[in-house]
């Protein structure tokens, strides 16, 4: 199963602290993620992460464009509104 993981800028650390408790099951799966999110998230958990462009530059795009594609099952957005 493919995950990505993106959070808005206001919630990047509630994601890395997710990532840092289910590290041991998100290291079972492939992981995706926005620009800056995966790069926090790889220094907090070592875990691997492909790592789009920012999500101002695009990167929200690109992952939409794998969910279309069928190549991401799942989405985790820590959205700020």
């Amino acid at each position: 199963m493919k995950i990505a993981l993106i959070a808005h800028d206001k919630k990047k650390d509630e994601i890395i602290e997710l990532a840092k408790q289910y590290k041991d099951v998100l290291a079972n799966y492939e992981l995706y993620a926005t620009g800056t999110t995966g790069t926090l998230i790889m220094g907090e958990t070592a875990l691997p992460i492909h790592r789009m462009k920012s999500g101002p530059l695009g990167g929200d795009q690109q992952i939409g464009a794998r969910i279309v594609d069928g190549k991401i099952d799942v989405v985790i957005f820590f959205s700020d509104p």
